[in-house]
């Protein structure tokens, strides 16, 4: 079976990340793809355990070390559970956030370093890397003030979307260095447009994906025939 496409979105909250990967979903499935969709942290029973413990305002000052730690147990049990067996069977999955995340949050916003998120993502992650990566972009004031929508909204937010604007511009800063790292993975989209420009973006960014995927599944097949004939050769000589 043809493997399968692992697209993960990224972003600042208040970037229109989750409207984007909502309508991206829509339109692989109009397509005819078979998509799996997850989120990050979470995405599994255990792994929705653990979002509880790192984004709820109860659990207090948490050590970035541990978060970073917490993050990647997380990762661990979505890839087994879900994102691997998915890939296995040829299905686009698609992410809301992944590994880039952490090199953004905790690399960058917690200063932990890239080098510490890239041992614990060679053990845990390894070869399960993302085709395609798109981060939206925003500058982090304005994607506060989205995001925060209201002063109402204030009392809600979770226990990283609360740390401070420092943080938050350390996390951006971490996330253009991904990109500027991986240019042929990881691709920048301006936030700072309509809803549909940013879809039709998005799109011309997954169309060559889906192609190859095409290409690739052809490929299989004429190999799947070739090895049938062979098969049935072998078995009249027999």
């Amino acid at each position: 079976m043809t493997p399968g496409l692992f697209i993960t979105f990224e972003g600042l909250d208040g970037t229109g990340k989750s409207t984007q990967l909502r309508r991206a979903v829509q339109y692989l499935r109009k397509c005819g793809h078979r998509v799996r969709v997850t989120r990050e942290p979470g995405g599994t029973r255990t792994g929705e355990r653990v979002r509880d413990i790192l984004l709820a305002s109860k659990t207090g000052k948490l050590a970035p070390l541990a978060e970073l730690a917490l993050m990647y147990a997380a990762r661990a049990q979505l890839l087994e559970e879900v994102v691997r067996p998915a890939l296995a069977r040829g299905q686009v999955v698609v992410s809301d956030r992944y590994n880039t995340a952490s090199f953004a949050y905790q690399g960058y916003g917690r200063e932990l370093g890239t080098a510490t998120v890239r041992a614990f993502d060679r053990v845990i992650c390894g070869s399960t890397q993302p085709d395609l990566t798109i981060i939206l972009d925003l500058d982090p004031e304005r994607a506060r003030g989205r995001a925060l929508g209201d002063t109402r909204r204030k009392s809600r937010l979770d226990r990283i979307e609360a740390a401070g604007m420092a943080f938050h511009k350390r996390v951006r800063a971490g996330y253009l260095a991904v990109a500027r790292s991986a240019p042929e993975r990881v691709k920048l989209v301006s936030a700072d447009q309509s809803i549909d420009e940013l879809q039709r973006q998005i799109r011309a960014l997954i169309e060559p994906l889906l192609a190859r995927k095409g290409r690739n599944s052809k490929v299989e097949d004429r190999k799947s025939k070739i090895e049938n004939r062979k098969s049935k050769v072998e078995s009249r000589k027999s």
